[in-house]
Formats: structure tokens, sequence, C-alpha cells
């Protein structure tokens, strides 16, 4: 049976996720088949400044302008994520995800992409699932799949991603969400 793609939505886990590499996240799936998916966590901001690992790139990031830890895979390796405006094409360059979004191969000088490119995401690493694996996360409940808005790959407050994405939701179950406190036994 084929898979289908899940590439360019949102998984935000669930309140009972309890791998801490992905508590509260908002992961933005860039890809989904059957031999896997690979995905950037959107709300882990890193501290690290983008000037001082990523030089070249630093005048494109958008804020605040740190790396973000984009997942547990391979966290030695820098990913890109770049959008554009509405109706503009993407550039060469962009790997698209979805029709104002891409993963940009930072080995291009940022000097092509001026002026074409509203901002630049680096994350360090990325999620990734094997085949199957993260169909068995959504069937047990870890991952709620939901759409994403352009202004989640660039959002200015990540730390509020997660409860922000819930807020938006129509279902008054989803919404509700938002409110779940951080550690359920002090309530």
């Amino acid at each position: 049976m084929e898979t289908t793609s899940l590439a360019g939505r949102l998984l935000v886990a669930t309140p009972a996720l309890a791998d801490p590499n992905f508590d509260r996240t908002v992961v933005f799936l860039l890809q989904h088949t059957d031999e896997g998916a690979m995905g950037l966590i959107l709300n882990r901001p890193s501290g690290l400044p983008v000037a001082e690992h990523v030089e070249a790139w630093a005048d494109m990031v958008a804020p605040p302008e740190e790396v973000f830890l984009g997942g547990p895979v391979q966290p030695e390796i820098a990913v890109a994520l770049a959008w554009t405006d509405s109706g503009q094409p993407l550039p060469d360059g962009l790997e698209p995800v979805t029709d104002r979004c891409g993963v940009v191969d930072l080995r291009r000088e940022p000097a092509e992409f001026a002026g074409v490119l509203l901002g630049v995401r680096i994350f360090s690493g990325y999620a990734g699932w094997a085949p199957g694996q993260l169909e068995m996360e959504l069937t047990t409940g870890s991952w709620f799949t939901l759409d994403a808005e352009p202004a989640d790959t660039a959002t200015p407050d990540p730390d509020n991603l997660w409860r922000y994405v819930f807020r938006r939701q129509r279902t008054r179950d989803l919404r509700l969400l938002a409110t779940y406190p951080e550690d359920p036994t002090l309530n």
C-alpha cells in the first residue's frame, strides 16, 4: 500500500508523547514516502547565533537569528528552510516542500537569493522516521497531523508555537490542548 504523503504538514506532539526529544514539539514534514519521513522541529531555538556557525547566511535569517535544533538525527549537519512571498515561484537552489517553502542548498551563494527569499531558518540536524515508524506513532496517538500555515516555519515566537497551533484549531478538543499544563501533576 502506498503512503499518502504528509510533506508540508505539521506533526504536533501530543501531551502524552514521552520522548524528551519531541516533548511539545511542532515538526514541519519535509518528506514522507514509503521509505520513511523527515522533518524539522520548528520550536527549538538553540541559543547559538547563526552568524557564528553559518556566517554567509546570517543576513538572510529570520528572527530569532539563531540555529534551531531540527531533531536528533545528524546534529552535525545544517539544514536550511526558506520561504518566498505568495505567488512567487521557488527559485533554483530550493528543494520545494510547499509552493512557498523549500530546503535551501547551503552550498549556493546567498546573493543568488537576494530579493527572492523572505527569510531563511537554519537547523542543526533533523527528525527522521524509518519506513512505517511514523505511521505507527500516528496510530498510537503520539502526534496530531495538522495543517501548516506559512508563518509557522518563520515564527518569531517559537517558544509559544505548540500552544498557538492548538489554539487556532477548529475543534474544541484540540483548542483545549493549548492550555494543557507542562506538568499535569502540579495541577
